[in-house]
């Protein structure tokens, strides 16, 4: 896009600088994710879906590297407890204000989530 080359030694802020680009993908992908766990949340218990997202498989794993679940990423996105933020995707309007702030990079660093 820009043709900078290694050797320029620029910094990610500079490039997104020069870009001027508003929104991270990250970011983007981030409130997807939580956007989706509030969907899916809010069905019903005996919903399949929610089984596969918040369900636990029952038996031993694997030697190595412990995977990345799902529910690590929605916990380490919110930086609490999942059980709390599970009983805030019942109110939507919440839910939208919660994720918002979690995705918009201003916001983040001055504003602090609400506790249950």
């Amino acid at each position: 896009m820009l043709r900078i080359a290694w050797t320029q030694f620029r910094t990610n802020v500079s490039i997104f600088e020069e870009l001027d680009t508003k929104q991270h993908l990250s970011s983007i992908v981030q409130g997807r994710i939580l956007t989706f766990f509030g969907h899916i949340t809010r069905r019903e218990d005996t919903s399949v879906e929610r089984l596969v997202v918040q369900g636990k498989v029952e038996g031993t794993r694997a030697l190595g590297r412990s995977p990345m679940r799902w529910t690590d990423k929605v916990k380490t996105a919110l930086n609490g407890p999942l059980h709390e933020y599970t009983r805030k995707t019942t109110v939507r309007e919440e839910w939208r204000r919660i994720v918002k702030l979690v995705t918009t990079p201003d916001m983040r660093a001055t504003t602090t989530l609400p506790r249950v």
